[in-house]
């Protein structure tokens, strides 16, 4: 009986190791590639077509230290600042052309007759962009109509034609130059960086007059 029984129990155990039970496959993992990740784009600005960063268009080709043509003269944004600040504005402007002489602020009418011992060329300007004594180009107030007002800035500048040369009306047997001379100036000027108050008067040199320079000479007795 126990004999039998022990049978019975080892069939029971092979039948279920061999066909008991049934085996699920194994399937590797499929695994996705890995993303190809494209390398991040570099930006780089174009460089700027002006003589460095700070200058503005209307100083390419253009040898003087100011412009009196700008395309890009922020007028909107200057009448705007005008009209929110006009009493403190018309009053620095005012210090000005009482700083300046008469012609700094009002364009006068007529260009006297003068001769020079060298040749040079008078003009009256307003100059919308100038570089000031630290070198650098500043936005200035120009033609800007606020509160049935328009605020001007004109100057009087001269500049030596032959600056360098020989004197031509002194003779020959003096050492004589052109020399060109300068005066400087106040101008009210534009800040955008400025968002408390975009108005500040700063300093320029201009071309004031064309003078002989003469050189050191002795007489022969």
């Amino acid at each position: 009986m126990a004999l039998r029984l022990l049978i019975s129990l080892v069939v029971v155990a092979l039948a279920s190791a061999s066909g008991g039970h049934h085996h699920r496959p194994h399937h590797a993992p499929a695994y996705r590639p890995a993303p190809s990740y494209q390398p991040r784009p570099s930006y780089h600005k174009p460089a700027p077509s002006y003589k460095d960063a700070g200058d503005p268009a209307c100083s390419i080709n253009n040898t003087k230290t100011w412009c009196l043509e700008d395309e890009e003269y922020p007028t909107y944004e200057v009448k705007a600042a005008v009209d929110a600040h006009f009493k403190k504005v018309w009053s620095l402007y005012a210090d000005v052309a009482d700083l300046n002489t008469e012609l700094s602020v009002e364009r006068p009418n007529t260009l006297e007759e003068e001769t020079y011992l060298c040749p040079s060329e008078t003009s009256y300007v307003k100059p919308l962009r100038a570089i000031n004594t630290e070198g650098k180009w500043r936005v200035i107030i120009n033609n800007i109509e606020a509160h049935y007002k328009t605020l001007t800035q004109t100057t009087r500048i001269e500049e030596c034609l032959t600056s360098g040369d020989a004197c031509p009306l002194v003779p020959e047997c003096y050492e004589t130059k052109c020399l060109q001379k300068s005066i400087y100036h106040r101008f009210l000027v534009y800040d955008a960086y400025d968002q408390y108050f975009p108005f500040v008067v700063e300093t320029f040199k201009l071309p004031a007059s064309c003078a002989c320079l003469l050189g050191a000479y002795t007489i022969d007795h």
